[in-house]
């Protein structure tokens, strides 16, 4: 073999070489390419499941909002219904409409106790600030230090969450 046929076969080889680079190089990019579609349409996909997702939980906290107040709301009608009558009534017995009243007052703490509502504040309790607020103060040495001596307001929690602190006076 001459030498001009040794460098033509190796510049053949060269150029299929490069050919050969530019045919892997193309099918590398086009790889890529398609890995990168299937990765933007897995983040598309995600992105759509998360917006639904929120929208659903949106939703369920709506309805469980609107459930918990329907169902308390539910529970005062009986104390609505008996205010109503008694407002009705065209009787002039002050006593009866007061028997009347304790009665339906007795209906609504039981209806608040069955809703989980504790009411909390009464003279001779200790002073609590987390749970009392003191709006007068006074000394008197028949009453022990930090006692409730009297009650403006009643306080009210759920569980452990004050709804309205008890207004009170307190002692030394």
């Amino acid at each position: 073999m001459s030498k001009k046929e040794k460098e033509k076969i190796s510049e053949e080889a060269e150029i299929e070489e490069a050919k050969t680079e530019e045919t892997s190089e193309a099918e590398k990019e086009s790889s890529c390419e398609n890995e990168l579609a299937e990765i933007k349409d897995q983040l598309l996909r995600i992105t759509a499941e998360y917006a639904n997702f929120r929208k659903r939980s949106e939703k369920e906290k709506q309805d469980n909002f609107t459930f918990a107040k329907s169902e308390t709301i539910r529970e005062l009608l009986p104390v609505i219904d008996n205010l109503e009558r008694a407002i009705a009534s065209e009787q002039n017995d002050f006593e009866g409409l007061k028997k009347g009243v304790e009665m339906t007052f007795e209906s609504l703490v039981n209806t608040l106790n069955k809703l989980g509502v504790d009411i909390f504040g009464a003279p001779g309790d200790d002073f609590d600030p987390n749970l009392h607020n003191a709006v007068m103060h006074i000394e008197d040495e028949n009453y022990k230090n930090g006692e409730i001596v009297d009650v403006f307001q009643k306080g009210y929690k759920i569980n452990d969450k004050i709804i309205r602190p008890a207004m009170v006076k307190s002692a030394n």
